[in-house]
């Protein structure tokens, strides 16, 4: 078996830069908290759902309309339950933001692990563990709130390292976690199966692997949501209303009307979230085709969405996407032999360029040309400090309502009602 374990050089470098991203990023996140640049939507959700699961009410969340729901009713996320314990210990907002950011960094290690077989290389693998996490929607999605599907990026490359592996027993762990992110990472899931099955010529255990993904989904959207959401289904069906309107639709709508579908997920939208995805990582994940079969699902769930969020790295929706991505360019690279290095040096001034024009980094804006979007969203202003003194006022068992820029601040309590639904609250 090879030695996980980095040259001291190399490994000192690795976990530098681990350690300085989840660092980072993790102070970042809880700046942007405390200028209130998170809400209720979706940081409050995740809060109230971790907070109810620790005082005996599992996952239960109030909704848009007033009513006590489970979490479950809109999206099978059941891995926040691991965070109840930890919020005995740090009942704070900030728990869930370094905890995200910490386990995000962790993703560069099982990279590495894989970059460093495929290319004989420890240099070429800390080139793209860096690129990982230079990647400009690594660190949007870190970045962005807090959401638990965020945790399934480097739970799916400790998955594919493990499954590159033949190593079974671990893979299905990481990938069992994986899919309890998120009710469509199992599809993500599903593709690797594809991957290894046709790769690997193991038919019956990629066969097995992709057959469980598939039905893992179709069992969190056609039986869990609706069984939590009181017969009805999933509520994020009409993002796709142009396409079909429902998983059917869209295979319905995929014979009748295939361009239809190529013109939805291939508009301007589509084209330049593709753009932003493949360039600041040199396009370099085509050297590894086979493996893109896993980006399939989660690339059309995002490009067919009417939501435009999906179809932006800002958000939390790449995902699935980032360990596919980068795990292919890293395999990939294994291809070009003696180019390998090369391979790896343009990855990383790839990311370099691309988190330079798409980044969040603060410090890009002053330089020419540099990132912009939300570069003060960090900054906490004499306002911020006085509103977060004043909340702590409010006591933490009576139910609030309030706007959504406050939810996140105060959802660590039973009933948080949105403004303006102000019955028995205050």
């Amino acid at each position: 078996m090879m030695n996980l374990r980095p040259r001291t050089a190399t490994g000192a470098l690795l976990w530098t830069a681990m350690t300085a991203y989840a660092t980072g990023s993790a102070a970042l996140s809880v700046l942007r908290h405390r200028s209130f640049e998170t809400g209720r939507f979706d940081l409050g959700n995740m809060v109230q759902a971790v907070w109810s699961t620790a005082h005996g009410h599992f996952l239960q969340v109030t909704n848009l309309h007033g009513a006590q729901v489970s979490r479950l009713a809109a999206h099978v996320d059941p891995i926040l339950v691991v965070f109840a314990p930890l919020w005995w210990l740090w009942p704070s907002p900030s728990l869930l933001l370094t905890a995200q950011a910490i386990v995000v960094a962790l993703g560069a290690l099982p990279l590495f692990w894989l970059a460093r077989k495929h290319n004989d290389s420890e240099h070429v693998a800390l080139g793209f563990s860096l690129a990982y996490l230079l990647f400009p929607a690594t660190e949007w999605m870190t970045l962005n709130e807090f959401h638990p599907v965020a945790l399934a990026c480097p739970l799916l490359l400790f998955a594919i390292w493990y499954l590159d592996e033949d190593r079974l027993q671990p893979f299905a762990l990481f990938a069992l976690l994986a899919a309890l992110t998120r009710e469509e990472i199992p599809l993500v899931i599903a593709g690797l199966g594809v991957w290894y099955a046709v790769g690997r010529r193991r038919w019956l255990a990629g066969g097995a692997i992709a057959a469980a993904g598939v039905i893992w989904t179709v069992v969190a959207i056609q039986v869990v949501i609706p069984h939590f959401n009181h017969g009805s289904g999933s509520t994020f069906y009409h993002r796709y209303d142009a396409v079909g309107g429902s998983a059917a639709g869209i295979v319905h709508k995929a014979f009748s009307d295939p361009g239809r579908l190529l013109s939805v997920a291939f508009d301007h939208r589509g084209t330049h979230y593709l753009i932003d995805l493949v360039l600041p990582i040199a396009a370099l994940s085509v050297l590894a085709p086979l493996l893109l079969v896993a980006l399939l699902p989660e690339l059309a769930l995002n490009l067919l969405s009417s939501v435009g969020a999906q179809t932006s790295i800002h958000f939390h929706y790449t995902a699935g996407e980032i360990p596919i991505l980068l795990a292919a360019a890293a395999i990939g690279a294994g291809r070009l032999g003696r180019w390998a290095g090369a391979a790896a040096t343009v990855a990383v001034v790839a990311a370099i360029a691309g988190n330079y024009v798409l980044g969040p980094l603060p410090a890009w804006r002053f330089l020419p040309g540099g990132a912009t979007l939300q570069a003060t969203s960090a900054e906490v202003s004499p306002h911020d400090r006085l509103a977060a003194r004043e909340l702590r006022l409010i006591p933490l068992r009576v139910p609030v309502t309030a706007t959504n820029s406050l939810g996140a601040h105060l959802s660590a309590r039973e009933r948080f009602f949105r403004f303006p639904y102000l019955t028995s609250s205050v």
